[in-house]
């Protein structure tokens, strides 16, 4: 049964020649900065007031001079050209910044951003209003801000990492150029400040009081009603009088700091022995610091829960921000120090690979305050709690040794994308089981349909994983919108390190493209959606439950599931100029609803979602059928797929109705054949196919097989006897 098309692999290898080339002739403009053509689309005194030219963009990172005639007025530069401003979606947040030459931001303008595509969309306005709020701000100020330095967080809920990843990038960047341009007060950096090692001689104070004492462990003491005239002083008179408690006087939050990676301060902290177990899980130089707090906020964080971040905590040292996911975070019972109180969380957080913590520099601490209010609405301000090692823990570094070599470069960063997928190996690793399994089911698929109770267990098992695992915990949901990025990007600059940012995306990706040479789009459709399982366990306990189930006559099932095509090539059309808007129109997919968010969403959405389910309880995947615009995309390229493995039989069809009859999704024509762009590869109709109980012609041979047995195991017939003549001569007795 298998086919090897000859015009399907001349099509595959046209495809794929054209896409290299494609992606050859746009790498090279990736790397280009976009400066340039964002001065093509701001006026001078946009960005500068009074400004009225720019002079051409110079240096790598370029810098364009922003002059009034001939007086310099500052200096114009993109962020993303000098720090790393990639957030949840991949691509970087690309902001034009106007910076004065006395170190002020004079004017800034988002020019670029698709964030976030996997949560919810931050309205354009919102964000111009958070960015506008650092006009007029010193940088060097910015970087060494207090509690209220920085413009409030007002953004709906999902986009806290992704805001503060636009403020740091906006400052970092300034006093890069600031620097670079030789600025008063922006040339000492950190590496400038008297250095010194850990003294091995020193002992901490022995317990708690002593610790807290001389500084090893700082606090940061929040009450709600300081946090309530936070709020009312950064104008935000809602959040302000949306409290947690009614007694100002409570803790909004007492949260207490150290670095235990410091021997004689873990040992202290933690006890011996936990302090061991945490030194054999450090790599050389890597650091640790121990978080403790109680009160009414937890520093943890509600995207600890979504994805593993824990997005109301960073660590700050000179230019980096530290952020930390679950697979650098350790929870503990208590702390060890005699007279430690008890604390709702002791957490220990390593710093993560890539990322360096010089604890016997100055750093801080940043904590994100959330407050919510109304039906969705949030606000967030920032505090910061700053921490420098006793000098009692320290020693005067040794004179350096002469040198007599050239010294060997510093390694490079570790790349972001390298970090997202070794904090989700464990991940990767059981998504990837799961994708052999499946390998597995379609490769011996016959084997599997012959025996009807375990084809039915195992699929009913591969769709509860679907749906719980890769769908409500990894939120591994694949969507139309990242086709549509895919082929922005090839148009506009192909840098795989977009996509390799989210490790299971780029695996379910890549499962998909390589399954459509062989299945069509079926073992996305009919197996790794999320969205697809909820629908199909929905549909079955609908049935058990006796809901009658409609089924939509041919004529009309083959007219309606054209709508999905139009949708798609609608969105595609809008996404060639305006991917934002494809982005936004996109929601016409419920799984950012019903999967990413679980249903904890405004109401239209949630409404939006639970209709198409409830369409589903009597028409089968009611939404893959008709309106699935990502379904279509896979459908387009499945017309490549060199096999067939779908058997059938002479009869199917003429006359044999039944697996057209019980086709989840209508996929089989009336007379017989499968439409390869409709079948979702269930298998249903295979396990029919060898059915001997309902396939007729499976029942036929049944049926013979049975009667030839029957006949076999009959004895065989004795000749007759001759009747012996009234005569008694015995004559003709044989």
């Amino acid at each position: 049964m298998l086919a090897l098309p000859t015009h399907g692999v001349r099509s595959l290898l046209r495809l794929v020649l054209a896409l290299a080339i494609l992606i050859g002739g746009t790498a090279a403009a990736v790397a280009q900065s976009r400066l340039a053509e964002f001065l093509a689309k701001v006026p001078p005194a946009e960005l500068f007031p009074g400004a009225d030219h720019y002079d051409a963009p110079q240096g790598t990172p370029p810098v364009a001079t922003v002059r009034a005639g001939e007086r310099v007025l500052g200096y114009a530069f993109v962020n993303a050209d000098w720090v790393d401003s990639t957030g949840y979606s991949g691509k970087p947040i690309q902001i034009l910044i106007g910076l004065s030459t006395d170190g002020k931001i004079a004017g800034a303008r988002l020019m670029d951003h698709h964030e976030p595509i996997v949560l919810i969309g931050i309205p354009p306005a919102r964000i111009a209003k958070f960015i506008a709020g650092y006009t007029g701000r010193d940088v060097l100020d910015l970087a060494k801000a207090g509690p209220e330095g920085h413009p409030p967080v007002d953004i709906v809920s999902g986009a806290t990492v992704t805001v503060t990843v636009i403020g740091e990038s906006m400052v970092h960047s300034a006093i890069k150029v600031a620097r670079s341009k030789g600025m008063a007060g922006t040339a000492v950096a950190i590496e400038t400040l008297p250095r010194g090692e850990i003294d091995p001689a020193h002992q901490a104070p022995a317990d708690w009081i002593g610790l807290l004492g001389d500084g090893t462990v700082r606090r940061l003491q929040l009450s709600v009603g300081e946090v309530s005239d936070a709020f009312a002083r950064a104008g935000d008179a809602e959040a302000a009088q949306h409290p947690e408690s009614a007694t100002p006087s409570d803790f909004f939050i007492d949260l207490y700091v150290a670095p235990i990676s410091v021997p004689t301060i873990g040992k202290r902290l933690l006890g011996d022995a936990r302090y061991d177990t945490l030194r054999k899980s450090l790599k050389p130089g890597q650091q640790a610091i121990l978080i403790a707090a109680n009160g009414a906020y937890s520093y943890k964080g509600s995207g600890y829960v979504r994805g593993g971040i824990f997005d109301r905590i960073a660590l700050l040292q000179g230019e980096q921000s530290i952020r930390f996911r679950d697979r650098d975070h350790v929870r503990l019972a208590d702390i060890h120090a005699p007279g430690a109180p008890g604390f709702q969380d002791v957490d220990i957080f390593r710093v993560p690979q890539g990322s360096t913590l010089d604890v016997t520099q100055p750093w801080r601490l940043q904590l994100l305050a959330e407050r919510a209010f109304g039906a969705r609405g949030k606000s967030f301000l920032t505090f910061e709690l700053g921490y420098q090692l006793p000098a009692s823990y320290l020693k005067p570094l040794p004179p350096p040794v002469p040198a007599v070599a050239a010294p060997t470069p510093a390694p490079e960063g570790v790349a972001v994308w390298k970090m997202m997928w070794r904090a989700k190996a464990g991940q990767i690793a059981v998504l990837t089981a799961a994708l052999v399994v499946l390998t597995a089911i379609f490769f011996f698929q016959d084997w599997l349909a012959k025996r009807p109770v375990l084809y039915d267990r195992v699929r009913l098992g591969f769709l509860a994983f679907t749906l719980f695992w890769i769908g409500w915990y990894a939120e591994a949901q694949l969507s139309v919108v990242n086709a549509l990025a895919f082929f922005d990007a090839l148009r506009s600059g192909f840098r795989w390190e977009y996509f390799l940012m989210a490790p299971l995306i780029f695996i379910l990706w890549f499962a998909t493209a390589a399954s459509i040479l062989f299945w069509n789009r079926g073992a996305f459709c009919g197996w790794l959606c999320p969205f697809g399982a909820l629908q199909e366990l929905l549909n079955r306990a609908a049935k058990l439950l006796r809901v009658p189930q409609i089924r939509v006559p041919f004529f009309l099932h083959a007219r309606l599931v054209a709508l999905k095509y139009v949708i798609f090539l609608v969105l595609f059309g809008i996404s060639l100029s305006a991917l934002g808007t494809a982005e936004r129109a996109a929601e016409v997919e419920p799984f950012k609803t019903a999967i990413i968010l679980r249903f904890a969403r405004d109401w239209p959405f949630v409404l939006y979602a639970g209709a198409l389910l409830a369409a589903n309880m009597t028409v089968e995947r009611f939404f893959c059928r008709y309106l699935c615009p990502l379904g279509a995309a896979l459908a387009i390229p499945a017309r490549l797929r060199m096999f067939d493995w779908l058997r059938r039989y002479r009869e199917c069809g003429n006359p044999c109705q039944r697996c057209g009859n019980e086709c989840p999704v209508q996929a089989i024509h009336p007379e017989g054949h499968i439409n390869p762009n409709e079948c979702i590869q269930c298998l249903h109709c295979q396990m029919l196919y060898h059915h001997d109980q309902k396939c007729p012609v499976m029942i036929q041979r049944r049926l013979k097989r049975e009667r030839h047995a029957a006949t076999a195991a009959q004895p065989p017939a004795l000749p007759p006897r001759a009747r012996v003549s009234d005569t008694g001569a015995g004559a003709n007795v044989p």
